[in-house]
């Protein structure tokens, strides 16, 4: 299961990489500051999950966390969202190093 999350964080982090260049691109083209958001680069990759996940949400879960924790979410720069999931799945995956070790008394 660590490897699971682990690779998923990797996923994530390829992912915020590829949204902060794609921004950094923009910005140097345009003289001026681009940040995506996630709902923006979201709609271009595929338009059809992001309506079902907003409708599963404000049916399933509560329409308020769909009007006030989503939408809000969905308003940050896409290579901080995924930057974010990536250190909660890495943080999740952690292995922790034995104790026991070479200095052991």
């Amino acid at each position: 299961m660590r490897f699971l999350l682990r690779l998923a964080s990797l996923v994530a982090l390829a992912a915020a990489v590829i949204a902060g260049t794609i921004d950094s691109i923009q910005s140097v083209a345009a003289s001026a500051v681009i940040m995506t958001p996630m709902s923006d680069a979201w709609q271009d990759v595929s338009p059809d999950t992001l309506t079902s996940l907003q409708s599963a949400l404000s049916y399933y879960i509560h329409p308020r966390f769909y009007a006030f924790i989503f939408q809000w979410l969905m308003l940050q720069p896409a290579f901080a969202v995924f930057l974010v999931i990536a250190l909660l799945l890495w943080m999740i995956g952690y292995k922790k190093p034995q104790v026991s070790g070479r200095f052991i008394a």
